[in-house]
């Protein structure tokens, strides 16, 4: 007697030539890129590079003294760094597209519990990302450049460069979203059984002093930023142990979820 015929649970074409996933990455990779170009040519029409600055400006500018403003060191960089911040948001716009282009390309190898663990992550992680971004411009921006201009003397005139503001904000941004992935990286540890949930929440301690110290090393010497990136943080760790727990009870493959059964049951 044969046996039964196994569920399909894997998309056609998983045994294509390695020639024809190489052509396939190209593709993704082009159309990735389409989306990204697309996006920079709709924003650099509209608003435009010069406006897309002032608007990540903004804060700075708002907690300047009278009549300061952002100066150029370089001769290029009125032109270069508005240009770079557009290409920047022209990617963070055209991300969806690109996320999707990854997932098409890596789903025909995946089994069906393995595709409801990759999609949800791809989708919060993003999420989160954003989530750090906004917080980190629209609560962390006013609090920090408030503190430092009224921290400094006031025989001194502000008067920042573009460009080390820019690399200031970047630097600040990539902190924040990757910190508000806390609970993608518990999650994802927890499902590949590298820890346990009674572990992290046994680390839990070391986790909030890690936290602090992180964010006492990336964040200016204030207290206001240092406890918005920890805090966060912190509860984000606590969202993760929930979530690493509703997670692996709703990605189980077929196999485990038979193995954990008691026999008898159908």
């Amino acid at each position: 007697m044969s046996e039964p015929d196994k569920p399909r649970d894997e998309l056609e074409g998983t045994e294509a030539p390695f020639v024809s996933h190489l052509v396939e990455l190209r593709d993704r990779l082009i159309r990735a890129l389409i989306a990204v170009g697309v996006a920079f040519g709709v924003l650099a029409l509209w608003p435009g590079p010069g406006p897309l600055y002032d608007m990540l400006a903004a804060p700075l500018v708002a907690n300047l003294p009278a009549g300061a403003t952002l100066i150029a060191t370089n001769v290029i960089s009125p032109f270069m760094v508005p240009l770079k911040i557009t290409l920047l948001a022209a990617f963070l716009v055209a991300l969806p597209v690109v996320l999707y282009q990854v997932w098409a390309f890596v789903a025909p190898g995946l089994y069906s519990h393995e595709k409801k663990m990759v999609l949800p992550l791809v989708i919060s992680s993003t999420v989160l990302f954003f989530l750090g971004v906004a917080f980190c411009y629209f609560f962390v921006f006013g609090q920090v450049f408030k503190f430092i201009q009224g921290f400094a003397p006031k025989s001194i005139t502000a008067a920042p460069d573009i460009e080390a503001y820019l690399s200031f904000v970047m630097t600040m941004f990539i902190a924040f979203g990757a910190a508000f992935e806390v609970p993608v990286a518990v999650v994802v540890l927890a499902r590949l059984g590298v820890v346990t949930i009674d572990q992290l929440k046994q680390w839990r301690g070391y986790f909030i002093v890690g936290a602090f110290i992180v964010a006492a090393i990336i964040t200016p010497p204030d207290v206001v930023s240092q406890l918005a990136l920890a805090i966060p943080m912190v509860l984000l760790y606590e969202f993760g142990i929930w979530s690493a727990r509703l997670f692996i009870k709703h990605t189980k493959s077929p196999d485990t979820e038979a193995e954990t059964k008691p026999d008898g049951a159908t």
